[in-house]
């Protein structure tokens, strides 16, 4: 049976894995620069193969992302939703599992419950993708390392500042400062914060080390210093008590004034799709300290490069 390895959280890579895949990222993306975005790499490495592409909440990025990635990559992909499958119908995950791992090379899911990415890992015999789960968004964080290295920032003794909600995003953000050795100050409204096991897991691997992790409630003391800012989507599809929410968070809107509090040379980053006037103000997201468009397009570089290591191509 050929190997293969799963990529549900950073982790699964581990540093040394995560930075192999930023190095081919940035020198796949840099070897096809001017080419059509529907022509082949020149190397065509995962010719003939085929990626499903499970979809249990809507997408952009990760679905056209992952498409491209696969088309440049040599390969083909398929669109799967709950609707239009049985999975909407009651069939198992493990069963969809174990009948995509006939038909296809790979399978991409993007899911509310983490431990349906953990059930389709277990019973899939081809490498399992997590495009996003409620736990964690690893792919989005492997496009964020990215576009911070392509800015001339070095991860390790850097300083990120998040402000807002200890969501899916913030939880792979910890994991990765974990692994690559940045501090992290978290600014969140009570109530709000993330996982607990998150930063504890990460404030281990970085025990003896300057960086530390923490939570905060003043954004002001957040920013100040910090090399990179991000936020994110303060309410998500569906979620109550939206306009409780709101009240809490806007403390912590990303702005102009925030902006200025932290370095000069700092950048900003947010996932997408954003709300102006929520969680960042448009001259924030849209000025010159902003990443967040080579941040969205870095998506289908770096999944390129994970889905390459999913197939042990590197690392």
């Amino acid at each position: 049976m050929t190997e293969y390895r799963n990529f549900l959280n950073l982790s699964d890579a581990g540093t040394d894995g995560i930075s192999a895949i930023l190095t081919d990222a940035h020198a796949r993306k840099t070897a096809r620069a001017g080419k059509p975005k529907g022509a082949p790499d020149d190397d065509a490495p995962l010719a003939g193969r085929t990626l499903a592409m499970v979809f249990e909440k809507s997408s952009t990025r990760t679905r056209v992302s992952f498409d491209m990635a696969m088309r440049q990559l040599g390969g083909s992909a398929l669109v799967l939703d709950s609707a239009s499958t049985q999975l909407g119908r009651g069939e198992t995950v493990a069963d969809t599992a174990r009948v995509l791992s006939g038909y296809c090379d790979a399978i991409m899911v993007r899911t509310d419950d983490h431990a349906k990415a953990e059930e389709m890992a277990h019973y899939a015999s081809v490498p399992v993708i997590n495009g996003l789960t409620d736990a964690s968004h690893p792919c989005q964080i492997v496009a964020d390392l990215l576009a911070v290295t392509e800015a001339g920032k070095a991860l390790a003794g850097s300083k990120w500042a998040w402000l807002g909600d200890g969501n899916n995003v913030l939880h792979s953000i910890i994991e990765a400062a974990g692994l690559f050795g940045f501090s992290l100050d978290i600014g969140c409204p009570e109530g709000y914060d993330p996982e607990r096991r998150w930063i504890d897991e990460a404030s281990a691997r970085l025990s003896g080390s300057d960086a530390k992790i923490a939570i905060h409630r003043d954004p002001k003391a957040v920013a100040a210093d910090a090399d990179v800012i991000v936020t994110d989507t303060w309410i998500s599809m569906g979620q109550q008590h939206a306009e409780q929410k709101l009240a809490a968070m806007m403390p912590y809107q990303v702005t102009e004034a925030l902006m200025a509090r932290a370095k000069p040379d700092a950048v900003f980053l947010h996932c997408l799709p954003a709300h102006r006037g929520e969680e960042v103000v448009g001259a924030v997201i849209d000025g010159p300290q902003s990443l967040i468009w080579p941040e969205a397009e870095n998506r289908l570089h770096g999944q390129k490069s994970i889905l390459r290591w999913c197939f042990g191509q590197i690392g």
